[in-house]
């Protein structure tokens, strides 16, 4: 009988024994847009794992989300538009088959997609990020970070990238030494001289 009630108990909270394990999702608004594309039904702050463990693509813009907790159980996710939403910081650290980012129109103030070593194109503009660690995103190609506060961009590591919008920053020097394959460039104000960088490195 004890052991009875004690596998109940476990079926009871969601979690390990009975096949149901739960990711949570606290932000009832994600909640509502993963109930809206199918992968839940119910706004109960958590959803099924197995039913997010294989989506690679996850379309959740303008949804007025705050709070994407639950993102890191998207594991196969390889696109995320989450763009024009109200959030503050993404956490994509264990999200590392993404290639294609955009995130923009939030109010980020941290952003982690460092261990996103396949990361192709990464669209974080107008935000209020800072500083932005690129250095393990080496496919990185498309970069678009204007309209932020950033105030030093580290490009060395990136060597693939061909285009390049950083408009609108901190950025008081900007080194694109290492970037040959770079191509497009938009890095008007800031606090030097860009039309003297596309000179410099022959770029319109």
């Amino acid at each position: 009988m004890k052991r009875l009630f004690y596998f109940l108990f476990v079926c009871s909270i969601g979690f390990i024994g009975c096949n149901k394990n739960f990711v949570s999702i606290p932000d009832k608004n994600f909640e509502q847009a993963l109930i809206d594309l199918g992968y839940d039904d119910q706004i109960n702050g958590k959803v099924l794992a197995e039913n997010i463990r294989s989506i690679d693509s996850l379309y959740v813009f303008s949804k007025n989300i705050s709070d994407l907790t639950g993102i890191e159980a998207f594991t196969a996710l390889t696109d995320l538009s989450c763009y024009d939403n109200q959030l503050t910081a993404l956490n994509l650290s264990n999200n590392t088959n993404l290639n294609y980012l955009e995130c923009s129109w939030n109010n980020l103030t941290n952003l982690d997609a460092s261990n996103s070593n396949d990361l192709y194109y990464l669209f974080c503009g107008w935000n209020n990020l800072t500083s932005l660690d690129l250095s393990n995103n080496t496919a990185l190609a498309e970069l678009n970070c204007g309209n932020n506060q950033i105030t030093t961009l580290d490009l060395s590591h990136n060597t693939a990238l061909t285009g390049l919008l950083c408009f609108d920053n901190q950025l008081t020097s900007l080194d694109l030494s290492n970037n040959t394959a770079l191509t497009q460039l938009n890095c008007d104000d800031n606090n030097f001289d860009c039309d003297a960088l596309k000179a410099k490195y022959n770029l319109e």
